[in-house]
């Protein structure tokens, strides 16, 4: 694993003083990625990986790509495939350190025997409304549980039972013995172990017993050498357990994990809860978890963004200990940033209106030569057809224009990208008064790149009628304008019903070998990016990327 530049940081801070203090052999660093595999990675949990991935470049140290996959019940193993797809896609190389939670089965089982043995475990028998009466509330402290003082080997033989299988589902529960006065809820003995009767993706049909997640997750990290485990900040209160699972455990004594907490990535205008984004799927108001107006990975992607654009959005936003939310707008400032150097700046006319250049030859087309990109020479030139009868945006003609518009209007001339001057002398309308055709002329001597000493103060862009070739764009709004308070019951109302508008347009024959995922600046138009699902070789589809213009500013 090549060093990265150091980013000081709390966390960073943490790592520095653990190495001088000695705390792990060696200085060594270990961070690791534990995603549940029950939905597609969003933009939040880019930060997190990235974060965990870069300490431990940093550090020279190594990194671990973990599946908790500790709940059958939500879990699918299209959930895995596609998290170690999109964590590919951003950059992140776990080598050969890839571990699953249900590896570590046996061995939770065994240290929750431990627990039981040392009288601080045991199984309980309350229901669940019943364990939620017994628990208290912030302010008053909650009631032990009746089974609480069982003798050790009868607990003993109650877990034996449900590891078996032979006790039915929710009818015991394995609860730490920790203090049911404590002022932090998560301390009042909290649930280790839960009977499931079902199938696990990956045990398949060997477990009746699955642990819970905060008992899980410290005993993964300890297996597994991990120095330091960063989380995002609703896990502040747990580490209180996180701790006390690794100090009642003999294997764990020596060199345990440090939990470090972060602020996770709020984004304005976005949704990333994934019960929110699984009802999106499942109710099919979206299309699919990679639909390009999620903020999944698979969704940026398929959109356009580049994994650049996002590791260059995580790394300026940094970390924090404190929750706050970032403007949408940032991100997308950096593919625009990350694009315009890449993105070839080609022409497509959304809203077509027909000229006929009255004065060029009839039956004759020639090729005119444009830059790929202004601002990059290296990228090249490219041709494109040019004859008698072109199509211009709608937009870029005015028949009355106001003051200092100086687009295409009767008698006024302008240059057309890359070929010639044009001057409007006719406007052509149909019965009911709508403009359909303009009949213009062109001044030879005008042709880009010859010389010419005359200027013009407008430039519009076009492509060739008889070339053109239509097209399907996707254009994007936000998913929801307003992602305050979003619950189970109000976020469908939320929704934008105009976040997609599929339009036709034209496109100039350069673009017909675009490839999916391929990404163009579509000349005053904004960025696309061309669609992996229905796009065809004759018949790409263009998703939008961005826009061209942006609402955020970087501060120095």
């Amino acid at each position: 694993m090549e060093p990265i530049e150091k980013k000081t940081n709390f966390i960073t801070n943490a790592i520095d003083q653990d190495i001088a203090d000695k705390v792990y052999k060696n200085d060594r660093v270990h961070t690791r990625f534990p995603p549940e595999p029950n939905g597609y990675l969003h933009i939040g949990h880019a930060k997190a990986s990235l974060l965990n991935y870069r300490i431990a470049k940093q550090y020279h140290g190594k990194f671990n790509l973990r599946f908790d996959d500790t709940n059958p019940i939500k879990e699918e193993l299209e959930f895995v495939d596609s998290i170690k797809e999109d964590l590919t896609w951003l950059g992140i190389d776990w080598d050969d350190r890839l571990f699953f939670a249900s590896s570590y089965f046996d061995k939770m089982a065994d240290y929750a025997v431990e627990l039981i043995g040392k009288g601080l475990a045991f199984v309980d028998q309350l229901s669940a409304e019943e364990m939620r009466a017994y628990r208290g509330t912030l302010t008053e402290p909650g009631k032990e549980s009746p089974y609480r003082n069982r003798p050790i080997e009868e607990n003993l033989q109650l877990f034996a039972q449900m590891k078996a299988g032979e006790l039915p589902e929710g009818s015991h529960i394995l609860r730490a013995k920790i203090d049911m006065a404590s002022p932090n809820m998560n301390m009042r003995d909290p649930a280790i172990y839960r009977i499931l009767h079902t199938s696990h993706h990956s045990t398949s049909e060997d477990w009746y017993i699955y642990p819970m997640y905060d008992y899980a997750h410290p005993i993964e990290d300890a297996l597994e050498g991990i120095t330091h485990s960063l989380c995002t900040l609703e896990f502040e209160d747990h580490r209180p357990f996180y701790d006390w699972v690794l100090a009642n455990i003999d294997d764990f004594k020596k060199e345990p994990p440090r939990q470090i907490e972060f602020a996770k990535l709020n984004l304005t205008k976005t949704i990333v809860g994934k019960r929110f984004l699984k009802q999106l799927v499942e109710e099919k108001i979206v299309d699919g978890w990679d639909d390009p107006r999620l903020a999944t990975i698979s969704g940026l992607r398929r959109r356009g963004f580049t994994p650049e654009s996002i590791q260059a959005f995580c790394e300026a936003i940094g970390v924090a200990k404190t929750n706050s939310t970032v403007d949408i707008a940032m991100l997308e400032h950096f593919i625009r940033d990350d694009l315009k150097l890449k993105a070839p700046r080609l022409m497509a006319v959304i809203d077509p209106l027909k000229v006929t250049i009255t004065n060029y030859p009839e039956n004759q087309t020639e090729w005119v030569e444009l830059p790929l990109n202004q601002e990059n020479d290296q990228m090249g030139s490219y041709t494109t057809p040019f004859s008698r009868e072109i199509l211009i945006d709608r937009s870029d003609f005015m028949e009355i224009p106001p003051k200092k518009y100086f687009r295409l209007f009767p008698g006024n001339e302008v240059r057309l990208r890359g070929a010639y001057f044009i001057t409007c002398q006719e406007v052509i309308k149909d019965a009911d008064g709508h403009v359909i055709e303009l009949k213009c002329t062109y001044d030879p001597a005008t042709k880009s790149g010859a010389g010419c000493e005359r200027k013009v103060k407008g430039t519009i862009h076009w492509v060739d009628a008889s070339h053109a070739s239509e097209v399907e764009l996707h254009l994007y709004d936000y998913l929801v304008e307003d992602d305050s308070g979003l619950t189970k019951d109000n976020f469908l109302e939320r929704i934008n019903p105009k976040s997609l508008e599929i339009v036709k347009a034209y496109i100039e024959p350069e673009l017909l070998k675009a490839q999916p995922y391929q990404k163009f600046q579509f000349i005053r138009n904004g960025f696309f990016s061309v669609d992996p699902k229905y796009s065809t070789p004759e018949a790409p589809v263009f998703n939008q990327i961005v826009s061209l213009k942006s609402s955020w500013k970087p501060t120095n």
